[in-house]
């Protein structure tokens, strides 16, 4: 199957890296990225959780959309907390490229696409263009190491990753409520293909193989980045109210 051409709008530039970059009380330094970046999280726990949520932004770095998200979510309900405001434990990792996401590139330090970096059983070194670099071999980067601890430690039951591309809701594992939760509000497609081969991918890692219902959010590319958190916010809040409620 082709993969995307290069029809789709760029995302706009960030205005200030500095307000999607959280430290203090309860931010942890959880790994560093491949250009020496420390990549920070937060976990919030709730009394009596029967669940995990893992929320991720900035994956791909020039995919600001999602960052912008992750930032406004963080805001609201993370920064400055004590306590998760959801019946869930939540953890939260704003930039995972932050190598990306300061030089406005898709990929980290090393050029490698995160994305395609996970140790999942279609892994490969063959890639068509190179934007979509796997690096040296699955698990090669440190970013991907640190996610996969993450994924070990925290034992997450719902995982949403933020991007942008073409509007859509990409599901893998058992996440269909999930994200029909979310398209509901946004008014987007859902699928469990994105229309291209994505080996190494998180979605495959964690939700195919894994059986982790786990959501791959893509937002339109391009927008006003201030349009993006009250667009979606909705949405995302009443699939993590959904995980709350689920046995």
């Amino acid at each position: 199957m082709p993969e995307p051409s290069e029809t789709i709008k760029a995302s706009l530039p960030y205005g200030d890296h500095s307000t999607a970059f959280f430290t203090g009380e309860g931010w942890v330094e959880i790994g560093r990225s491949a250009g020496n970046h420390p990549i920070t999280g937060k976990l919030l726990r709730a009394k009596e959780a029967r669940h995990r949520a893992l929320l991720i932004g900035g994956v791909h770095g020039n995919e600001t959309e999602g960052v912008k998200f992750m930032e406004e979510f963080t805001r609201e309900f993370v920064d400055g907390k004590s306590e998760s405001p959801f019946g869930v434990d939540l953890y939260v990792i704003p930039v995972m490229n932050p190598d990306g996401f300061l030089s406005f590139q898709r990929g980290n330090a090393n050029l490698v696409d995160l994305n395609r970096n996970m140790p999942t059983k279609d892994w490969s070194a063959e890639y068509t263009e190179q934007k979509y670099f796997p690096g040296s071999q699955a698990t090669s980067e440190p970013e991907t190491r640190m996610l996969i601890d993450v994924l070990e430690d925290f034992q997450p039951d719902y995982i949403i990753s933020f991007h942008s591309w073409k509007p859509m809701v990409n599901i893998n594992g058992p996440s269909k409520a999930f994200g029909e939760a979310i398209a509901q509000k946004l008014n987007m497609v859902v699928a469990d293909d994105i229309g291209y081969p994505t080996p190494g991918s998180l979605g495959t890692y964690a939700g195919m193989e894994r059986q982790i219902p786990t959501i791959t959010l893509e937002f339109e590319r391009g927008v006003d980045l201030d349009s993006i958190y009250p667009f979606a916010r909705e949405g995302v809040v009443d699939s993590i109210h959904l995980l709350e409620q689920s046995s």
